[in-house]
């Protein structure tokens, strides 16, 4: 037997007014905190509402709001389950809640039509202003929307084709740190594992290798860099094929968290997990629990993201200054597995 429950609907301004015993207009203007209406009215408005259940349309007050904005920022990250999107969505979020603004918020998935799509949903909600992390090759048409007014800043990797501010980790210099690292306990034959080329991060993060084996003496032996991997597995798979290779690396730098995972996997399953050092670009789960610890360059996220947004609002309050890339640093983490040095 089916139970037919009652049909109801929200309670509008009208009820309210009705309820209240006053005008549509005075209803409207305690609602929207505008001044002309005596506190005896208002009074009455607002128990009228908390009877009601009465809640504005967040849309209704638009051009009510300073300069017509609709009080919401979009926020685009590759994955916002994974820890480094997590740390920058609860930065941004912050702030945004600093300013009384409601933050919308999505992944990616490394998919620029599915970035593209994204961004033009929160286009078509008025978002006043977005932080993205871009996947796409070019951004370039956002161009018409900066100059409606909507603001732009990046995160992780600058926008290609677009002049607007980006906050990035120092990618190459870290990584350049971490094998500078590898390379005084005495290695010689330093593999590189990165993602997919044309990637900002991974781009950086194998420049900074290259860099630090130049600084030592050391030639990049490109047997021992290996791009395009994007999963755990791949790395797995990777690293399994540079130890069984005839000179095999003694050393191995992994460019991104998924990808030291993927290399601590490899190298517990060959038991070779305290003669092959390994670093990592980016903290992994209980990387400081495994034996040996892993050594990794850390990113400050909540850093990034917080920048990201605080340069966000400053543009929405009218910060006109050049465009600019801002950098946040890295720090290298000793752990045990990026100090164990070359067989001899």
């Amino acid at each position: 037997m089916q139970t037919h429950l009652p049909e109801r609907r929200r309670p509008t301004m009208r009820d309210v007014a009705r309820q209240a015993r006053v005008s549509l207009k005075t209803v409207s203007r305690v609602v929207n905190a505008e001044p002309g209406v005596s506190e005896t009215l208002a009074a009455r408005v607002r128990k009228a509402i908390d009877e009601l259940g009465f809640r504005p349309h967040a849309g209704a007050s638009t051009l009510r709001r300073s300069g017509g904005r609709t009080g919401t920022v979009g926020l685009l990250l590759p994955d916002v389950a994974g820890p480094f999107s997590a740390a920058v969505l609860r930065a941004v979020e912050d702030v945004a809640a600093e300013h009384a603004v409601l933050l919308l918020a999505g992944s990616v998935d490394g998919d620029p039509q599915r970035e593209r799509d994204l961004v033009q949903a929160l286009l078509d909600h008025r978002a006043d202003g977005l932080v993205l992390a871009p996947t796409g090759a070019d951004l370039g048409h956002l161009e018409g929307e900066l100059r409606a007014g909507t603001a732009v800043v990046c995160v992780d990797r600058p926008a290609p084709g677009l002049a607007v501010d980006a906050v990035v980790a120092t990618n190459a210099d870290g990584t350049a740190e971490a094998v500078a690292h590898l390379a005084a306990i005495g290695h010689r034959r330093i593999a590189f594992l990165g993602g997919r080329r044309g990637s900002y991060p991974s781009d950086e993060r194998e420049r900074g290798h290259a860099r630090a084996l130049a600084a030592a003496g050391l030639a990049v032996d490109p047997a021992l860099v290996v791009r395009g991997l994007d999963h755990p597995c791949d790395a797995d798979r990777a690293v399994a094929a540079l130890l069984d290779a005839a000179d095999p690396p003694t050393a191995l730098f992994a460019g991104d968290g998924d990808l030291t995972m993927g290399a601590v996997r490899a190298l517990h399953r060959l038991d070779r997990q305290d003669r092959v050092a390994l670093a990592g670009f980016d903290d992994v789960p209980l990387g400081d629990l495994l034996h040996p610890g892993v050594t990794v360059v850390t990113q400050d996220a909540a850093a990034m993201g917080h920048t990201a947004a605080t340069v966000l609002f400053a543009r929405l309050d009218g910060d006109r200054a050049p465009a600019r890339v801002i950098p946040v640093r890295t720090t290298l983490v000793r752990r045990g597995s990026g100090e164990i040095p070359p067989a001899r």
